[in-house]
């Protein structure tokens, strides 16, 4: 709701309408109702969007506000995301330590994140892994009841919501974000000129050239919702990708970094099809590489 409120704003504000000319209606999506078991186990992002999808096909909505981060890399020909707003920080959040480093020998991260999971037994092996889902109130919860000593939240949803005092900012140098972090996309029907106009107005280059170069790198490597991927795209006109793909246990870990211009999806492909080649089958198997 914070993500809708503020594509609303931004709307309001580059038309001059009044704030009552956007109507939100609130979805409950499935990935919000069937909390008790990983996304990856029951279908993946798309319980986070086929509600709202349904919605745009059957008109009931004229468009509808994503976490990019939450969307299928291959998505609808009759949708369009027409507008990506300026990418809010994407660094993850430490909650119950104040570093890596300081987390107890053995202590219980609440995740159902592969990204999170992989790179956490990456860097600290150590560590416990327990299933953790919900939104930030839920997980902030089960924290203080004691189901895990520490957790890790999106630092952008946390300044949405104004809670920017709770937990400790991993710098991206020592922990890499999700794919499309921090970015808040609007998609509606291709075929509606009048909406992707009047949305046009709020997309943000800058954000729209790191997103989409991200998205061209998952759909290069095949990921799934099993996959442990992690990259962070820095730049405007020219963008620096820094990505990792690794093993769910931790293990194996295969990082590289490319510079290429904004909009150069091939060079974003290129370097997911650098990872998969020099990765080891405790890799590259939750990967299926390019489609055919």
């Amino acid at each position: 709701m914070a993500q809708a409120r503020e594509a609303r704003d931004r709307l309001v504000a580059a038309h001059g309408w009044s704030e009552d000319a956007v109507e939100i209606l609130p979805v409950l999506a499935s990935g919000d109702r069937i909390q008790d078991r990983p996304l990856a186990d029951i279908g993946g992002k798309a319980l986070w969007t086929k509600e709202l999808d349904a919605w745009l096909g059957e008109g009931e909505i004229d468009f509808a506000v994503h976490s990019m981060k939450d969307v299928e890399t291959v998505r609808p020909k009759a949708l369009t995301i027409a507008a990506l707003l300026p990418r809010a920080d994407v660094r993850d959040v430490l909650i119950g330590a104040t570093r890596l480093g300081t987390i107890p020998r053995g202590a219980r991260l609440g995740t159902s994140a592969p990204r999170r999971a992989a790179q956490m037994l990456n860097l600290r092996p150590d560590v416990k892994i327990v299933g953790f889902r919900g939104n930030v109130a839920t997980r902030l919860a089960k924290l203080q009841a004691g189901e895990a000593d520490v957790t890790l939240l999106a630092a952008a949803g946390l300044e949405r919501l104004e809670q920017t005092g709770v937990g400790h900012p991993l710098e991206p140098g020592e922990w890499l974000p999700a794919p499309a972090q921090g970015a808040i996309g609007i998609e509606c029907r291709t075929d509606d000129e009048t909406m992707r106009g009047w949305l046009s107005a709020i997309d943000d280059a800058p954000t729209r050239a790191q997103v989409m170069a991200e998205r061209a790198l998952l759909l290069a490597l095949g990921g799934s919702c099993h996959s442990p991927v992690a990259v962070l795209t820095n730049g405007s006109d020219m963008l620096t990708m820094r990505a990792a793909i690794f093993s769910p246990d931790g293990i194996f870990r295969v990082e590289r970094e490319a510079e290429f211009a904004a909009g150069d999806d091939d060079a974003a492909a290129e370097l997911a099809r650098r990872l998969l080649a020099e990765a080891p089958e405790a890799v590259s198997t939750y990967f299926s590489g390019p489609p055919m």
